[in-house]
């Protein structure tokens, strides 16, 4: 069923046509009126000369130019373009004898003086043509960059309904892993029925109320997560007793540097989960400093030089969002060596605020 919306359209583009080829008319009136008095015989023979006009307007703006110079066939356009100008040629010659026999009685001083000579009629022609034609093609140039900006828009609009699926498909699976090894620790100290497990509990609380409703956010304060990171540590140590020593060297930062939410704490929870313990200590070392827009994040765990080199679930996702969410604005290098598995991680916050 055809639509309201397309036939006003249709209406509309029609009167605009119309209403151009009412100036032209009256244009050509003008023009060939032009040190004459007879506005009579102007007049017919600018009427004479609008079907050539219009004819050759259209075969090149709705035929010549969609179907081969908008398709680069450029030798054909030109081709057809020379066939097109022979036949209108022919007639506007036609209108010259029309003015001459039945205007003015095949008499040339009866004719309107701009209509005695065909040059100024062909001039007059062509003109209208290059003019129409010269509109068609920055309509059609408008066209098509309103569809590409259109296309653009929607392909963006895709791309970021994606990333943003994957990346809350990357935090569903952080979230239990992280989840999994703090109540790991807290179920060892209920079973001992240890004093410090009130303590646990509000250090795991803090941490849910980051994962539940922090971690959702698109930015966090680099402060937050650094205090996360140490309630986390908290629970580690009541968990691994003497067995742990954990260093942790981080700068003072101001509440105004953000980052993305859970960007460091898998990096620790990593070095937890597949430090190995060597001359009876976990060893773990964490930096942070800031220096121009950037944060510099290292973190080092003690292993076996026999051990196998198993990242987890965690690490592997951290990279992935790293990725999407940092692109070229991050560096992370992971090394291992008989005795350490290091991870160095720079972020640059100054792009922070487009994420």
């Amino acid at each position: 069923m055809i639509s309201k919306k397309f036939v006003l359209k249709i209406i509309v583009e029609l009167l605009l046509h119309i209403i151009f080829w009412i100036v032209v008319l009256v244009c050509y009136t003008y023009f060939f009126g032009h040190n004459t008095d007879n506005i009579s015989y102007v007049f017919s023979f600018s009427l004479f000369l609008m079907p050539v006009t219009i004819g050759t307007t259209y075969t090149i703006i709705n035929h010549l130019i969609p179907k081969y110079l908008l398709k680069e066939k450029y030798l054909l356009f030109l081709l057809y373009c020379i066939y097109t100008i022979i036949i209108s040629a022919f007639f506007i010659t036609i209108s010259f004898f029309y003015g001459l026999i039945f205007l003015s009685s095949l008499k040339l001083e009866g004719m309107a003086p701009m209509t005695r000579s065909p040059f100024f009629l062909f001039i007059a022609v062509y003109f209208v043509v290059f003019v129409a034609s010269a509109f068609s093609l920055v309509r059609h140039n408008y066209k098509s960059n309103s569809a590409n900006r259109e296309l653009q828009h929607k392909v963006l609009e895709a791309q970021l309904k994606l990333k943003e699926q994957e990346l809350h498909y990357l935090k569903m699976q952080i979230h239990p892993h992280f989840l999994f090894n703090t109540l790991n620790t807290m179920y060892g100290f209920a079973l001992k029925k240890s004093e410090e497990t009130p303590e646990m509990i509000l250090r795991l609380s803090n941490l849910l109320d980051y994962l539940l409703y922090q971690v959702d956010k698109p930015l966090v304060s680099l402060k937050q997560e650094l205090d996360h990171i140490k309630d986390y540590v908290t629970l580690e140590k009541m968990r691994f007793n003497d067995t742990l020593d954990v260093t942790m060297n981080f700068e003072d930062v101001n509440d105004s540097i953000h980052i993305a939410p859970m960007l460091l704490i898998p990096f620790v929870e990593n070095s937890f989960k597949h430090g190995q313990i060597r001359n009876k200590k976990l060893s773990i070392y964490m930096k942070l400093t800031y220096i121009n827009n950037v944060v510099h994040f290292s973190i080092k765990n003690s292993v076996y030089s026999s051990s196998e080199n198993d990242d987890g679930i965690g690490l592997s996702n951290i990279k992935k969002r790293l990725s999407s969410l940092y692109n070229n604005n991050h560096e992370l290098l992971i090394s291992k060596d008989e005795h350490w598995h290091s991870v160095e991680l720079k972020l640059n916050t100054s792009k922070t605020k487009n994420l």
